[in-house]
């Protein structure tokens, strides 16, 4: 199985590199090299297609609306995600089974199959076209895997750590605070980049409740529409592609070893 598994994610990732250097290079070219060579190298870069893409179709406040929803969801899922997976991991009580299972069947629940529901409620609210809204739809959609993550690693801390919290006085809070939330840092931060990748290029429930505002993902859906009126001009879309995709690359990189060892630290417990 090792002698398959291995080319096939050789075969993936030189794929996905070959899509991100073309998509740049792209980005580089005129709309007439793009159209009459496509796999060609650009003549002269055209860096000018970046200016026009954050201009004309203001990127400026997708990026910044993206941003603080990233953060915002990110900070707030594992504010409520990490009690609530401590308890299920280190303390054993009736209902931390079901509990339990209950997180966990939330990661199988599609998101068209909630939409209605969320749409009535934020309604009710008044907060249908709003970051706030988008926010607490981010984290309620969030806290399953968050919390079956989590719990992962809570459960392999060893319970002496705890026994000795006691025995110098420190309660449940102090011990979880001080002493258990920091040993769970590489899941947190793995936790925080896994909630960054899939929110920053959400599109169905940012499309679904905002309309005023945009995220970047709707801005560069509503800049490839005003393009059938405006004439195509694809060197410039694929600049605004790099511009979604470039931030989460240059995340990953800077954090790979850290998003990798948190990923098979919560597996291999």
């Amino acid at each position: 199985m090792r002698l398959l598994a291995m080319p096939l994610a050789w075969s993936l990732a030189l794929f996905d590199l070959f899509v991100v250097a073309w998509m740049a290079l792209s980005s580089l070219k005129t709309t007439r090299e793009v159209v009459q060579d496509p796999w060609g190298l650009p003549a002269s870069p055209q860096w000018s297609n970046y200016g026009e893409a954050w201009t004309s179709a203001a990127f400026g406040d997708g990026v910044l609306n993206s941003l603080l929803l990233v953060v915002g969801s990110g900070l707030g899922t594992i504010v409520l995600a990490a009690p609530a997976a401590y308890v299920l991991a280190r303390f054993r009580w009736r209902l931390s089974g079901p509990v339990t299972i209950f997180f966990a069947l939330g990661l199988g629940i599609p998101a068209p199959a909630i939409m209605i529901p969320i749409y009535l409620g934020l309604d009710r609210l008044g907060l249908i076209d709003s970051l706030g809204g988008l926010l607490i739809v981010y984290i309620a959609t969030n806290l399953p895997f968050a919390v079956f993550f989590l719990t992962a690693f809570f459960s392999s801390l060893p319970r002496e750590l705890e026994e000795a919290a006691a025995l110098d006085g420190s309660g449940p809070y102090r011990t979880y605070w001080r002493i258990m939330l920091p040993l769970t840092r590489s899941g947190l931060l793995a936790l925080f980049i896994l909630q960054a990748i899939g929110d920053w290029g959400e599109t169905f429930f940012a499309l679904s409740f905002l309309q005023e505002k945009k995220t970047i993902s709707l801005t560069l859906l509503n800049f490839i529409q005003t393009m059938q009126y405006t004439g195509a001009r694809w060197s410039v879309l694929f600049a605004g592609i790099c511009i979604v995709v470039i931030p989460l690359l240059l995340l990953y990189l800077w954090m790979s070893s850290r998003l990798i060892e948190g990923i098979a630290a919560g597996y291999g417990k």
